[in-house]
């Protein structure tokens, strides 16, 4: 995660902003040397396995995460 001061960033905000995008690495923005505020990419997709690959072996799981169930749980959205 990288750190940088609001004058820093005020200077050259853009750029930072374009590399949180690209990288979606976390930017802390510090007042005074004091942690402030974090920047952070709005939609960082993850895929099934990052999501729930903490439970292999602990939970059953029938057919493919991503599956929709329509057919046990009828359609639920308007």
């Amino acid at each position: 995660m990288k750190t940088v001061s609001k004058s820093e960033l005020k200077a050259h905000m853009l750029e930072y902003f374009r590399t949180v995008e690209e990288t979606g690495e976390e930017l802390v923005v510090t007042s005074h040397k004091k942690p402030t505020l974090k920047v952070v990419p709005l939609a960082a997709k993850k895929s099934v396995d990052e999501i729930f690959g903490g439970m292999r072996k602990v939970a059953k799981i029938n057919g493919a995460l991503d599956d929709p169930e329509t057919e046990a749980w009828g359609e639920l959205l308007p």
